[in-house]
This record gives C-alpha cells, structure tokens and sequence, in this order.
C-alpha cells in the first residue's frame, strides 16, 4: 500500500495501533520484565548494572543508540534538570534532559522510580517508538510521519528541526527541497523554513494532518 494509507491505517485509531504493538509477544514480556523491576531501582549505579530495564528506558526516550554510553547518561542523571546549565539541560538534544526528568535520581533520590514518568509513562513512550520502528521496518515513510506527529506540536523553533535529521527530511520533502539542501548555511535554512511555514500550525491536529498527508503524498512520489 502507499505511504499516505499506511499513515492513515495506523493513526486512524491509534489507541488500537498502539494495543496490537504492547500485544506483540517481546514487546509483551519486556514490559512485564520492566514494570516488574524499575520499581526495585533505588539508584543510578542500581539503573546501569540493570541492562534490560536501562536498555528498555533508552529505546523508550528513542536513545537506544546511546545505551552503550553509561558514563555520558551517568553524568546527565548525576546533575539532573534543575539547573538550566546543568549537562543534560546544555545537550541541543532534548531528549536527554527528558529521560532525565523522568528518571530524576538528582531530584527524588531513590523514589525517582517510583515517579509516574518513570513506569507508565516510560511503557507508553515504548510502545510509541516501537510502533514508529515497527512501521519504518516496511515504510521509512509512515515512520518519519508519525514520528513529526508526535514531534510536531511541541517544537518552538526551527533551529529543533534543523537539529533532528528526521524532522528536516520531513520538511525539505514537503518544500520540495533536495537533501544537499541540508548543507545550506543553518541560519538561511532556518530563514527559509519560516518563511514558508508556521511552528503554530503543527499545534492545530488538523493543520498538523494536512501538513503530513502531503509529506506522505510527496514522499511516495520521491520513493
């Protein structure tokens, strides 16, 4: 099927999307192994000596790519989030700075796990990058769609696109920018991006649908 029903198929009842993933049987026996454990953690060094449950969380806030780097994630989980220069509040990356918020040992020492964020939270935000993953396992496309969905609303300037390959792809398709576009100077693709679109609209649903049905109509055509 094309991009733009793949798209369709999934968000159309995305509670139901979101159902047959937590169904799927590893999916099924991670969950019950974190929700199980993560309330046992009662430290940093508790958390990392945990692979499974450490590498649960990181796919969960999308750094699973970064789980090999403990020394990195203990010195942001050292420091925390409530001081604005603190290490993970400094990262342009703000994906750090969350899964440190949600697994605040800085903050609530050892009740950090205990913290909504950190348990159900945590499985919800799991079982939403792993049904992006599993949708760019067939489609690259529907993955960058509903990826930007979940992105979209919370972006405040076009400086967090830039800085996300994912979310710029998105846009250039739908300017109908080539991808050497990307070496551009970053200012004059900020400049550009704003001039042609509007941050506000990608906090409006239908806006933000209307905006991605043509990324999933262009993409289609490029692919």
């Amino acid at each position: 099927m094309s991009t733009y029903l793949d798209y369709q198929l999934i968000t159309r009842d995305l509670a139901r999307s979101l159902d047959r993933t937590s169904k799927q049987t590893i999916v099924s026996r991670d969950t019950k192994y974190y929700l199980d454990n993560i309330g046992k953690v009662k430290s940093i060094d508790d958390f990392l000596k945990n692979d499974r449950l450490f590498k649960y969380a990181m796919t969960a806030f999308g750094l699973k790519d970064m789980a090999y780097a403990k020394a990195f994630m203990v010195k942001a989980l050292r420091e925390g989030v409530a001081d604005r220069n603190s290490f993970a509040n400094k990262l342009t990356d703000k994906r750090y700075a969350e899964f440190v918020k949600a697994f605040n040992f800085a903050a609530k020492g050892e009740d950090a796990t205990s913290a909504d964020a950190a348990r159900q939270g945590t499985v919800d935000k799991y079982m939403r990058q792993t049904l992006e993953e599993n949708a760019g396992d067939t489609n690259e496309g529907v993955r960058l769609a509903l990826y930007f969905q979940r992105k979209g609303p919370g972006l405040t300037n076009w400086y967090e696109v830039l800085a996300d390959t994912a979310l710029s792809s998105v846009v250039r398709t739908v300017l109908g920018l080539p991808d050497s576009f990307a070496k551009a100077d970053i200012d004059k693709q900020a400049a550009y991006f704003e001039q042609k679109l509007k941050l506000d609209d990608f906090r409006d649903a239908g806006k933000l649908d209307k905006f991605l049905t043509r990324f999933t109509s262009m993409y289609e055509i490029n692919h």
